[in-house]
């Protein structure tokens, strides 16, 4: 085990999301706490510690998300899915209000059938 001080430290990334539509296609909500998609070339494995900074539609704020990689999109993945990490959020108050956000925001589209970038 190593200790805190050689632990490697969580990779920062930013994602501004400008649109309903890309907010609905990369909001993972089949994670209990709510979770997000991440396009990103690098390789992450399960259970890796990310922090993203993550902007919403029509919202100047930047929400960190101290999150955990849940999922993963490899690199030439079938159906022509972008490479990416699915972020589920930690189990935390700001959490409940970002995927509560997020979910206003989504409205109805949130029962949509349209594929999104995980499923």
């Amino acid at each position: 085990m190593t200790s805190p001080s050689t632990a490697p430290r969580p990779s920062v990334m930013q994602l501004a999301i400008k649109e309903k539509a890309a907010l609905y296609a990369a909001y993972i909500p089949f994670f209990v706490e709510g979770g997000i998609f991440v396009p990103t070339p690098r390789n992450y494995k399960l259970g890796d510690d990310v922090y993203v900074l993550l902007t919403l539609p029509e919202d100047t704020q930047r929400y960190p998300v101290a999150g955990r990689v849940a999922w993963v999109t490899p690199p030439r993945a079938a159906g022509n899915r972008t490479q990416g990490i699915g972020i589920q959020f930690p189990k935390d108050e700001k959490s409940r209000q970002l995927k509560a956000k997020i979910e206003e925001l989504l409205g109805t589209a949130l029962g949509s059938e349209r594929p999104t970038q995980t499923i």
